[in-house]
């Protein structure tokens, strides 16, 4: 098959890697329709953070062409969306409501299940893919279920995290398409004030639409003085912290109101925690690796009754044989997030 192939730092491109096939009874295979590249991917091509060679990706939506011979749920022909971690959906932590912490999951992205693919191998299928109803769905909704797999639950759990309430002054740190979808879900969760922290106008303007009240171009301490100034002086009552850096972290937890917290989905690369600061503030921190699988139903029901549409992150779109391209176009921020085509959805 045909699939993205990570060969080093700044090397992406398309090639050939064998057909994946059913390995566990609980297997399914899945024929990719649409993937995308995420913003934590760029750490992996940057070189920032190590990465196999070989598959890669962790985003998708496709058609489920087999299955193994315990799966339950699903059958040839179900068109699905894809976490970007699998789990059993069983063990305690699942049932807790953290997948990415299932004592039998893992993620895409590596050991061959690279989603930037034609197909790719799903282990626990029943616990890990979300069915998606009836069909002939627009490409407008594609584009948002595809945004379902990893961004929208991401930027949701960024403000869940953060103990959003209806009226809450909420602000979002980070512009890329986890920072942009959590101020949707902001939005959605009924926030009375949401502050976008970005210096790019395109961006500014999806925000707004989003349902950003308010955009702060600044960083750095100065951002820190003009939330407060929005706020009467006292900070954000919520705050998602949406890039993973040393210095989004420490904006994050400036801008935040005594006795508030901070909700962190940015993978963290030379973040350190303020300690002091939180303590003498009264400032928590709570996130992680979203656990997307949790979300999906209450997210997929707000896709198809189109009250949401994440798709909109989705600003630059190639194949798979142009996927250097689709990395290239994020890594200079050309893009917000770029969408890979792969196959047909029917």
């Amino acid at each position: 098959m045909r699939a993205a192939i990570f060969n080093g730092p700044r090397d992406v491109g398309a090639g050939e890697l064998p057909d994946p096939v059913v390995a566990e009874p609980t297997d399914a295979i899945i024929r990719v329709t649409l993937a995308c590249v995420c913003g934590s991917d760029l750490w992996y091509y940057r070189g920032e953070a190590p990465h196999e060679r070989g598959a890669i990706g962790h985003e998708f939506i496709g058609l489920v062409e087999q299955v193994g011979a315990d799966v339950r749920t699903l059958g040839i022909g179900d068109f699905v969306v894809g976490p970007f971690a699998f789990s059993d959906g069983t063990c305690p932590n699942c049932r807790a409501g953290f997948q990415t912490a299932c004592t039998h999951g893992g993620f895409f992205g590596g050991n061959g299940l690279g989603g930037q693919a034609e197909h790719i191998r799903v282990p626990l299928a029943d616990g890990t893919l979300v069915k998606v109803p009836g069909s002939g769905h627009s490409d407008e909704t594609l584009r948002s279920l595809l945004a379902l797999s990893d961004v929208m639950g991401t930027g949701h759990h960024a403000v869940a995290s953060a103990n959003t309430k209806p009226g809450n002054a909420v602000a979002i740190v980070g512009d890329g398409a986890v920072g942009l979808c959590a101020v949707l879900a902001a939005q959605r969760l009924g926030a009375g004030r949401i502050i976008a922290l970005s210096r790019n106008p395109a961006r500014q303007r999806l925000a707004r639409e989003f349902g950003a009240t308010d955009v702060v171009a600044e960083r750095g301490n100065t951002a820190i003085e003009a939330v407060r100034a929005l706020t009467d002086g006292v900070g954000a009552d919520a705050v998602a912290e949406c890039v993973g850096t040393g210095d989004s972290f420490a904006t994050a937890v400036g801008i935040a109101r005594p006795g508030s917290m901070v909700g962190y989905v940015g993978v963290p690369h030379g973040v350190e925690v303020p300690i002091d600061d939180l303590f003498h503030r009264n400032v928590g921190i709570n996130g992680g690796s979203a656990p997307v699988r949790q979300y999906l139903p209450e997210l997929l029901g707000d896709v198809l009754a189109e009250r949401i549409d994440p798709g909109r992150v989705f600003d630059f779109e190639t194949d798979l044989e142009h996927i250097a391209e689709a990395y290239a176009a994020m890594d200079e921020r050309r893009a917000i997030k770029s969408l890979v085509r792969v196959a047909p959805a029917a």
